[in-house]
């Protein structure tokens, strides 16, 4: 679960985001050179992966932790299952 201040940080960080996005956005609709526009998708592809990157961390400090500790048998596999379909859905994404 991630604490208010975690939550407060990847709001502002989704927030940089949005603001990203919407200049793609303006750039597409004024023209603007390709290499440019490419720059700044590029730039909000990286911050929303590290959003992902810093979920992806509490996930597994969390709730992973919290299942191998106390989780009986079936509980512990699900969430390594879990873990397995997450790595290979997102391996491109996380470095």
């Amino acid at each position: 679960m991630l604490s208010d201040d975690d939550k407060k940080k990847l709001s502002h960080r989704l927030a940089r985001v949005t603001g990203q996005v919407e200049a793609v956005s303006r750039m597409i609709d004024e023209d603007a050179y390709c290499v440019d526009i490419l720059m700044q998708l590029s730039a909000a592809t990286g911050a929303l992966g590290k959003v992902g990157q810093i979920v992806l961390e509490n996930h597994l400090r969390t709730c992973v932790a919290d299942a191998m500790k106390n989780g009986d048998g079936p509980e512990r596999e699900q969430k390594l299952n879990e873990l397995i379909a997450l790595f290979r859905k997102y391996a491109s994404v996380v470095d």
